[in-house]
């Protein structure tokens, strides 16, 4: 796979209100090992539509893998100006990533105009992708379930690799392990 499509939650999905909410540092950290594990495996591209959360840690994630591990990345996000209406710190981190980015370009020209363009980022992404990988729980999905329905719908089996809340949970106990003061 040479190429993956990153997606998950939006922050409020998961009750993440801030946006240095430690929280977020366990998802990168889950994020991070799995696309190691992509590279490694000849991985040399991440596809993201920029959304918050999910999108943008997995893209700051992929640019703090670039210089060791040559990893490229792209935000295509579905409409110009995405960003216009969140937070400011968010807009921030969002301007900063694209500026970052090996490529960026948005899909449609003009500002939100309907449901469609999220729809067509949706399958674009899937369709310029080998696989995605994707922070789901089934069992509450939030915004991410119109991607996954859309994946699970591609012929010639599309490969779908999740981080679960199980895998976070194990994520925190690898943190805690690796941190010297636990041991104190």
């Amino acid at each position: 796979m040479k190429v993956l499509a990153v997606t998950g939650y939006k922050p409020m999905e998961i009750n993440i209100f801030k946006h240095d909410d430690e929280r977020i540092d366990i998802i990168k950290a889950a994020i991070t090992k799995r696309l190691i594990g992509f590279i490694e495996e000849g991985l040399e591209w991440v596809l993201i539509s920029g959304k918050m959360g999910v999108e943008l840690w997995a893209g700051e994630a992929a640019l703090e893998l670039r210089d060791q591990y040559g990893l490229k990345f792209a935000v295509i996000p579905p409409f110009e100006n995405q960003e216009e209406r969140w937070p400011e710190p968010i807009q921030q981190a969002y301007q900063e990533l694209t500026a970052a980015a090996d490529f960026f370009r948005p899909l449609y020209k003009g500002g939100y105009s309907g449901p469609y363009q999220y729809q067509t980022n949706n399958k674009w992404l899937i369709d310029k992708s080998d696989g995605c990988l994707m922070l789901l729980d089934e069992e509450f999905p939030g915004s991410n379930r119109y991607f996954y329905d859309e994946a699970r719908q591609v012929e010639n089996d599309y490969p779908i690799y999740v981080i679960t809340p199980a895998d976070l949970e194990d994520m925190v106990e690898e943190m805690r392990m690796t941190d010297p003061d636990y041991w104190a």
